[in-house]
């Protein structure tokens, strides 16, 4: 069975539900990386951060402490103790974010969480982001990078946050695939070995159903 997977892509395109889907199919622990950037952000919020500082950012930075539930069926996210799983997906945190992810320092340190929580999974784990398969976890056994057209993200990231508005989040997630695609620190970007799973017009089952098959194949 495949030990690491890494699941990469643009935000919308479906990662955080087929990740953890995959995960809970093939008894994996689960890690989303999204997640521990955005509590980061949050703690940084509280602290009274400029976010648009780099320098603040890095200095600040280097005193939270994120802890990783890696439970798929569910999955805790903590920053210094305090479970943040909730507000982290509030618009406060969500329009802070990026200028977070970009800071060279924040990446460093946030990566070597994140395979820090790779080498203690015992049977497998499934790890969902924007730079796994590149830059995380390059040894990956199977990468996959999980795309949808614009609209099916838009439409499936205004669901999951209960936004009306399609088309403004369309032009949302335009502006965030901009910034991460352009950042000078692990940009979002599909690895050559991985494997394109474009799942617009399939269901949730069908693409964790098509990652499942992968996986148990190159076991």
């Amino acid at each position: 069975m495949t030990d690491v997977i890494a699941i990469d892509g643009p935000s919308g395109s479906g990662k955080s539900s087929t990740s953890r889907g995959v995960a809970s199919r093939l008894g994996f622990a689960y890690l989303d990386t999204g997640a521990m950037y955005r509590a980061m952000t949050w703690a940084l919020l509280q602290r009274g951060v400029d976010v648009h500082d780099p320098a603040a950012v890095a200095a600040a930075a280097r005193e939270v402490v994120l802890t990783s539930g890696t439970d798929p069926a569910a999955p805790t996210i903590a920053a210094d103790g305090v479970d943040v799983s909730e507000p982290i997906r509030g618009d406060e945190v969500t329009s802070a974010v990026s200028p977070v992810a970009t800071v060279p320092e924040v990446r460093e340190q946030l990566v070597a969480l994140q395979r820090d929580a790779i080498a203690r999974a015992t049977g497998g784990i499934v790890v969902e982001g924007r730079d796994i398969g590149t830059v995380v976890a390059p040894d990956a056994s199977l990468k996959i990078y999980l795309v949808a057209d614009p609209v099916a993200r838009a439409q499936r990231r205004a669901a999951e946050l209960g936004v009306e508005d399609a088309e403004a989040m369309r032009e949302a997630l335009a502006r965030r695939d901009a910034i991460d695609s352009n950042r000078a620190a692990s940009p979002l970007a599909q690895a050559d070995d991985a494997v394109v799973v474009d799942g617009t017009d399939l269901t949730l089952d069908e693409v964790i159903d098509r990652i499942v098959g992968l996986a148990t194949a190159s076991a």
